[in-house]
């Protein structure tokens, strides 16, 4: 008797288990930038740690930098050296940078090398150290050989998304303008 008891509890949690549609189909789960957003350490609403800081420039000479956990701004004036202005986003201009980083999944590891078949010089170069939630990343990226992937693509349009953003603060405006140009 236990052992047909036992046999029919099998039989019923094996086609309770087995269904010709998944969640998915039935809409109970989807698949979505918020889970992978979660396990990648986004949280939907932007913490209060939220932080990041780039470098960038032509090849070796990243002089300029956009930097949150120091609220400055640093330009690079070519011939005369770098300018260095306080700056602070708003919370609303801080949330917006937030989303457009947690669209592409930012702190997610990333391909920014795509191939090498080329080298041009100068090159872009990107360095970036960004905190969500407890959790630091660095990293960079260079056109250097030519190609970008798509990941150094998104932080290519988030990076000039956020300089727009700086343009635009009379901070940054009050600065010297660069003078000279790099080979």
């Amino acid at each position: 008797m236990k052992r047909v008891l036992l046999s029919l509890l099998i039989t019923l949690t094996f086609l309770t288990g087995c269904s010709q549609e998944s969640d998915l189909d039935k809409g109970n789960v989807s698949p979505s930038a918020e889970m992978a957003n979660q396990d990648a350490g986004m949280p939907a609403d932007m913490p209060d740690d939220f932080n990041f800081a780039v470098r960038f420039g032509y090849g070796e000479v990243t002089k300029n930098e956009i930097n949150t956990y120091q609220g400055t701004v640093t330009k690079d004036l070519i011939t005369k050296g770098t300018a260095t202005a306080h700056l602070k986003f708003t919370q609303d201009e801080m949330r917006e940078i937030y989303g457009k980083m947690r669209e592409i999944n930012i702190m997610a590891p990333k391909k920014f090398a795509k191939s090498q078949n080329c080298s041009k010089s100068p090159s872009n170069e990107d360095e970036w150290t960004i905190t969500v939630d407890g959790k630091t990343q660095s990293f960079s990226w260079t056109d250097r050989h030519c190609e970008l992937s798509d990941d150094a693509i998104a932080l290519l349009e988030i990076r000039n998304f956020i300089q727009s953003i700086v343009n635009g603060k009379a901070a940054y405006q009050a600065l010297p303008a660069a003078e000279g140009g790099y080979d």
